[in-house]
């Protein structure tokens, strides 16, 4: 298998894709992080994020929305990268087990059917903000928040590229 064919084979463009996988990664008792989000531009702040969730846990599983969700969600400038470039940018982070794409404005069916051990979110929200920390919560999980790095956001960067033409 080659290297592309292995970022390939960790991006899941559904539930039922992903269901193989889920098998296994139960089968095998790995405990599971869950976090999800937009991942317009990857920058440091993604990056430092995405690998403290990681160390929380056994396999990273990333939802991410889709390209209709975002721009829903942010607006009809948003997304910059295309669903494909976003979902393989993060498949190819070593620490990243799964990337799965979501249509809906929020990815609580998602949290329901993955059920993780862990749903992790920035520090910029409390847990009873977090969609999904109930499901977690009632099946024992832990839901886990994360500093963030300041100055660096999706929108700075945008804005920061409008300005310089």
């Amino acid at each position: 298998m080659t290297k592309l064919e292995s970022i390939q084979n960790k991006v899941f463009f559904s539930k039922e894709d992903f269901e193989k996988t889920l098998h296994y990664f139960r089968f095998k008792n790995f405990s599971l992080v869950f976090t999800n989000g937009c991942f317009d531009i990857l920058h440091l702040g993604h990056i430092d994020y995405l690998a403290k969730a990681a160390d929380l846990g056994d396999k990273l599983i990333i939802g991410i929305n889709s390209d209709s969700s975002v721009r829903n969600l942010k607006g009809e400038n948003r997304p910059i990268s295309d669903i494909h470039s976003r979902a393989m940018v993060l498949a190819s982070l070593s620490f990243v087990s799964a990337v799965i794409v979501f249509d809906e404005e929020t990815p609580y069916n998602l949290i329901r059917y993955i059920a993780p051990n862990i749903l992790v979110k920035g520090k910029d929200y409390t847990v009873d903000q977090i969609v999904g920390a109930d499901i977690v919560l009632q099946h024992g999980g832990k839901v886990e928040t994360i500093d963030l790095v300041e100055g660096y956001s999706t929108s700075i960067i945008e804005k920061k590229i409008r300005s310089n033409p």
